[in-house]
């Protein structure tokens, strides 16, 4: 017997997780899906300094049955998204859409090809950052934009813009949703790497001390993208992709990304999603990649505790 008909279902309920849940509760039926109970009561704090309180409901994964949601939102680390896709697989009803909000640029081909349903993905630059098991901080004001890789169901994608819109989160539908992705991580490229060995939030960033490693990986990567065919959204070269990066900070200027929030708690970050696919994509198009090389590096000796 198929329950839950309807409603949504937001799997890994970290910073973005429950901020969309906060958006969407008051008009739909939420369900935040974790590996662990988290309490019902969740707060949010605006951009504004305001907050807000409301029941959010939570199951594991393991004690869905047969369900049949409107929309599953993927929100786990990259790394892990894969593994919870299958796991899902197995509970929810075929067909149900799926939308993918990881970082990087690495998951979201491999689970359009084999989730039985629509994929849509999405990238943002609203920021948040987690405070406890029932708190989060919407540190800045950012817009998504949502689409399939392969340029299929367009309406469901517009349908989800027009909804996460009226929930005031700004979003559209879009065509290339590819490049986008690809624009995403180049934006998370040099910014989470820097704040996470680094400690800082993303407005630091700001500061004349840090513009040298900055530059650096953005000369870097607006080489290997160009060799892809990937523009910044306006301008060009790697001034365009500084612009673009700039902007970014200053919106979210007070959020502590979520590589350094992975650093804090001592958790794996998305390096691998993140910084793997430009190293890869430099490696074979024969560019330079030293500092972005040097970055991955050195994550991998923070998560392994080296400091």
């Amino acid at each position: 017997m198929i329950g839950f008909t309807g409603g949504l279902l937001i799997v890994g309920p970290g910073a973005l997780g429950r901020m969309l849940a906060h958006a969407l509760a008051p008009s739909q039926r939420v369900t935040l899906v974790s590996r662990r109970a988290l309490p019902a009561r969740q707060t949010l704090t605006t951009p504004a300094g305001q907050t807000q309180t409301r029941r959010l409901p939570s199951k594991r994964i393991e004690a869905l049955d047969d369900t049949a949601p409107a929309f599953i939102h993927l929100t786990t680390k990259a790394y892990a998204a894969e593994a919870v896709a299958d796991a899902l697989a197995e509970k929810v009803a075929p067909g149900t859409p799926l939308v993918l909000w990881q970082n990087g640029f690495s998951v979201q081909p491999r689970l359009t090809q084999r989730w039985p349903g629509p994929v849509l993905c999405a990238s943002t630059t609203e920021g948040a950052y987690v405070v406890d098991d029932a708190a989060i901080v919407h540190a800045g004001r950012g817009e998504s934009v949502i689409g399939e890789l392969h340029g299929r169901h367009q309406a469901l994608a517009q349908s989800l813009a027009t909804t996460l819109t009226r929930a005031g989160l700004k979003a559209a539908a879009v065509d290339g949703i590819g490049v986008r992705l690809w624009q995403k991580l180049a934006v998370n490229a040099a910014i989470n790497p820097l704040v996470a060995l680094h400690e800082v939030p993303n407005g630091a960033l700001r500061e004349a001390r840090f513009d040298a490693e900055l530059n650096a990986v953005i000369e870097e990567m607006a080489a290997i993208l160009a060799a892809e065919g990937i523009a910044p959204p306006s301008g060009s070269g790697a001034a365009g992709w500084r612009r673009l990066v700039d902007k970014v900070i200053e919106a979210t200027a007070d959020n502590r990304a979520s590589m350094l929030q992975d650093v804090d708690a001592r958790r794996p970050t998305e390096r691998e999603a993140i910084l793997a696919p430009l190293i890869e994509r430099a490696e074979y198009h024969r560019l330079p990649c030293a500092q972005l090389v040097a970055l991955n590096a050195c994550l991998a000796d923070k998560e392994a505790g080296v400091r």
